[in-house]
């Protein structure tokens, strides 16, 4: 059974929208937790457009499972990196202009600068995933460069418009993670998986993790964030 990592940003994006105190994504996260979520992913964006320094480091003492930092490889975000050793850190590409991350990172094209990024943090004992496009390059260049895992990018598969298209995009992810898993690398996937097209990727077994945050926090708005969270765990499981 896959586990299930809960992102929590969203709940940040309603924070934000008013400079509030609430509602909290720290306390988001536990009430996730105390429902089934087997992590808690945060992205903290160079931008802080939703999780802010104070919820990463206060999540870093109250998490009781697994927290996922998402981060680009900057110097700025591996100094908080290193100063609160989340259990792993997922790296990503970030464009300011962006709304949501809209791809894979090139590993090929910054092999160098990654691998001395991922050594550093390894060396301080924090697991490292690679946040890559289900394409058999990406995932061995990202083994090539030491890090622990991968996250399968499954927004393509997402967004298709057709069944074929579907089909087409949940091959690419099959292929990929069964390379990860033949390898040794941690497979994991996430990015615009929701309530709809999540058992199709959760029935691939070499999947280990998803990581959800939209869908599960737009559930919540209806349901709380606790059965949204408990459906989203019966659908990966």
């Amino acid at each position: 059974m896959a586990r299930l990592s809960v992102n929590v940003d969203h709940v940040a994006t309603v924070r934000q929208a008013r400079k509030a105190f609430e509602p909290d994504p720290v306390t988001a996260a536990l009430n996730a937790e105390l429902a089934g979520a087997d992590g808690i992913t945060v992205h903290l964006r160079e931008d802080r457009r939703h999780i802010q320094d104070r919820d990463v480091f206060i999540l870093r003492k109250t998490v009781k499972t697994s927290l996922n930092l998402e981060m680009a490889a900057t110097q700025e975000m591996l100094g908080i990196c290193l100063e609160i050793k989340p259990d792993m850190i997922t790296i990503v590409p970030e464009k300011r202009q962006e709304l949501t991350t809209e791809g894979g990172l090139d590993v090929r094209k910054n092999m160098e600068p990654l691998k001395k990024f991922v050594q550093t943090v390894r060396e301080a004992g924090i697991a490292v995933n690679l946040f890559i496009d289900p394409v058999p390059d990406a995932v061995k260049y990202s083994h090539r460069i030491g890090s622990t895992g991968v996250e399968i990018h499954t927004g393509a598969y997402a967004d298709a418009k057709t069944g074929a298209g579907r089909e087409a995009e949940l091959k690419r992810i099959y292929d990929s993670a069964v390379l990860s898993r033949r390898i040794g690398l941690k497979t994991h996937a996430g990015h615009g998986l929701d309530y709809t097209n999540v058992k199709e990727a959760a029935a691939m077994k070499e999947i280990e993790e998803f990581a959800i945050g939209y869908s599960i926090i737009s559930r919540s708005v209806y349901v709380g964030i606790g059965e949204a969270v408990k459906e989203m765990k019966r659908l990966v499981g």
